[in-house]
């Protein structure tokens, strides 16, 4: 069963509209097993194709230097909508959006729903398309509905892992969240940015459940992880190599913060940060994290040390207090 729309024919026409004589594809780790079939898709063109096995982790992650060394015409990105104003390398982006009907799962968050009238409504891009559909479903259920619009990506109404500013927008103005998509990272991004009530519709698991109880063990492991790193005295300062999580300007404010209580900071430029790579460094004892916000989220249960935002690491020094950050958000700058 075809569960997403890879849109073969634009693919081959902006092949051919750009001449592109070597393509590269790359895919989120969900949609990688599409890309032999896809493959082919691009091979009937006349074009190569070739297929990055990396990891890729949302539109900041695109695959410029791969590109670059394998003397690629066209990058083809599956299943994110587009972050860079201009690529080094043309880039078509295929958002891979969901084709099956999302009203069955949204009937089942309703119950979860009951004790508030006023929804703020959140997806990511494979579902941008059922955001009216899924408006009108809580209409008929007596419902107001908020669809969060401030102007930094490409849709109302979506959030991406490390975005969640259309439902910061709308935050004052609802109760709680609908999040319709897969898995419990975007929806608890939804939780902890908005602080308020979220329940998740899962369209592939045809399950509706709250994501409360898990914004909440997140804020107390953010906590735990802020203490921790207050009594560290030796800081590592991660950057980002991928193309959109480069902040090298941020990072070197945070060396010199750290750096003015006395501490010791080095700056870790770094493509793939795992635990793996992390336990290099023995003698560093907390790190500051300016690349990608899920690094830190996901640090309590994969990494030994603790691992900040940059909004975190303000209440370390003591810029920001921790009840401001929470207003603030976790990942928001």
């Amino acid at each position: 069963m075809k569960f997403f729309d890879f849109e073969e024919e634009r693919i081959k026409q902006e092949i051919i509209k750009l001449g592109a004589k070597r393509v590269l594809l790359q895919f989120p780790e969900g949609l990688k097993p599409e890309s032999p079939r896809l493959a082919a898709v691009v091979e009937k063109t006349g074009a190569l194709p070739i297929v990055s096995a990396d990891p890729c982790y949302g539109a900041c992650d695109l695959a410029i230097d791969q590109a670059s060394r394998l003397g690629v015409d066209l990058i083809i990105h599956f299943g994110h909508a587009r972050m860079f104003k201009h690529e080094q390398i043309p880039t078509v982006y295929i958002e891979a959006r969901a084709t099956f009907a999302v009203d069955e799962v949204v009937e089942k968050a309703l119950p979860f729903l009951v004790k508030w009238s006023k929804i703020g409504l959140a997806t990511t891009v494979q579902h941008i398309q059922t955001i009216d559909q899924v408006r009108e479903s809580l209409v008929r259920a007596g419902k107001t509905v908020v669809v969060g619009d401030a102007g930094q990506i490409n849709y109302p109404g979506q959030v991406t892992g490390c975005n969640y500013t259309n439902v910061k927008s709308v935050a004052n103005e609802v109760e709680a969240f609908l999040f319709v998509g897969g898995g419990r990272f975007h929806a608890l991004g939804v939780a902890l940015a908005a602080s308020k009530p979220t329940i998740i519709a899962d369209p592939y698991e045809n399950k509706a459940y709250p994501i409360t109880a898990d914004a909440q063990k997140t804020l107390k492991q953010r906590w735990a992880s802020i203490e921790e790193a207050t009594r560290a005295k030796a800081f590592g300062v991660l950057v980002g190599l991928k193309p959109g999580q480069t902040h090298l300007d941020s990072a070197l404010r945070i060396k010199a913060t750290i750096e003015k209580t006395g501490k010791t900071a080095c700056l870790l430029a770094i493509g793939e940060a795992t635990p793996e790579a992390l336990l290099e460094f023995p003698t560093i004892e907390a790190y500051v994290n300016t690349a990608c916000p899920r690094i830190s989220v996901e640090a309590p249960s994969k990494f030994s040390k603790p691992i900040l935002t940059p909004n975190e690491f303000m209440v370390v020094s003591g810029e920001v207090s921790w009840e401001n950050l929470l207003k603030k958000g976790l990942f928001e700058s």
